[in-house]
């Protein structure tokens, strides 16, 4: 059997799904790739250009690279392994400290040394190429570069159901979905590219729970940044699970049925 390439997945998953906005894979490259733009053509955040990229559909492909960091978040660069992290991050999304941005904080951890040591738990991210590519599923090439995953974005019902399929095929109850702390980039990014050392294999990433980007990601959608692999096993798992078997269930005509039980 001929194995499906990533913009046949992307397809189906859009097909099964019914997304609205593009399915974005993630892949390495020794050479920067003809036609992609430079992160900071779209937004310095990578977080919040993926999802333009995908809504908006104006841009089918950007590069992020440790030479070219102008125009960047520092912080998007480390999570990506491009450079070192910065000593002033533990301070800047814990309590502050005066003397770095001013005292300015995010209060997303109780204290500094509590967000070094949950830094430092992802181990060692290494990026997959001098280049790391993000790109939509239907821009791929005939020719497929090897895809480290793809991060999808959709409604709660989706998303649920996406997290669901993910079940499918696995006995563990517990661990084959898991919403992890740190910054959206990593939900959709390194944590599923298996670019942080000790992030967990085979496991799909729910979120972003960052709530520093809930002014650019709309409050009604979530994303799902799943391993290439797992992708694959999901799309290959489609035909005999709940999504095209019992499809009213997964997706029922939610005003029908509160026509039916609600508004009596």
């Amino acid at each position: 059997m001929t194995e499906l390439s990533f913009r046949e997945i992307g397809n189906r998953l859009v097909s099964a799904f019914g997304f609205t906005v593009r399915p974005l894979v993630v892949y390495g490259a020794d050479t920067r790739p003809a036609g992609v733009v430079h992160l900071s053509a779209v937004n310095r955040c990578i977080a919040v250009s993926m999802f333009r990229m995908a809504a908006k559909k104006e841009v089918d492909a950007l590069y992020i690279s440790g030479d070219e960091p102008e125009g960047c978040c520092m912080g998007g660069l480390s999570h990506m392994g491009f450079i070192t992290p910065p000593d002033e991050i533990k301070y800047f999304v814990s309590t502050g400290k005066a003397d770095v941005r001013g005292g300015a904080a995010e209060f997303l951890k109780a204290s500094p040394d509590l967000a070094e040591r949950s830094f430092a738990a992802e181990g060692t991210i290494t990026p997959p190429g001098k280049y790391l590519v993000i790109r939509s599923c239907d821009s791929l090439p005939e020719k497929e570069p090897g895809i480290r995953s793809i991060c999808c974005f959709g409604d709660a019902e989706q998303i649920r159901n996406l997290a669901a399929l993910v079940h499918f095929s696995h006995d563990d109850p517990f661990s084959p979905v898991i919403v992890p702390w740190g910054p959206s980039c990593s939900t959709y990014v390194s944590y599923p590219a298996g670019m942080a050392a000790r992030a967990p294999k085979n496991t799909a990433f729910l979120g972003p729970q960052d709530p520093t980007q809930n002014y650019a990601f709309p409050s009604d959608m979530l994303a799902l940044g799943i391993p290439a692999g797992l992708a694959r096993e999901m799309v290959e798992n489609l035909d005999s699970s709940f999504i095209v078997r019992r499809r009213r269930v997964a997706f029922p005509d939610h005003e029908r049925i509160a026509e039916k039980h609600y508004m009596k």
